[in-house]
């Protein structure tokens, strides 16, 4: 299963593709929502952990265009702050709030591509 960890910090990405890639996955990244979105149609993910806040375009604008593109992909909106009451992350698969401990993210993952994998 291949994974596109999406978060403007570097040290964030290093850090959730370590600890994605000791569970097994395939992890490509970007760190910005343009360059996001590039890789979504290059490397064609299974899921996508998608940071909200970002300075060239937001996480909700990425989550819009990929889901337009690949409806059928998850998408995990990863965000250190609460968003739960903008009805626009809705449409996301999942919502996760950051922490540097990852179990709460890597079950997400794991019950979302339950779903999408027969």
């Amino acid at each position: 299963m291949k994974i596109l960890v999406v978060d403007d910090e570097k040290n964030i990405l290093k850090l959730y593709q370590a600890e994605l890639e000791d569970e097994g996955y395939t992890v490509v990244t970007a760190n910005s929502g343009r360059e996001a979105l590039e890789v979504f149609e290059k490397e064609i993910p299974d899921i996508v952990t998608l940071d909200i806040l970002m300075p060239d375009m937001d996480g909700i604008q990425v989550l819009r265009q990929m889901k337009e593109k690949r409806s059928n992909v998850p998408i995990i909106m990863l965000t250190a702050y609460d968003y739960r009451d903008d009805f626009s992350v809705w449409i996301s698969d999942a919502y996760v709030v950051k922490s540097s401990d990852l179990s709460n993210l890597k079950t997400t993952i794991k019950q979302l591509l339950k779903r999408v994998t027969p």
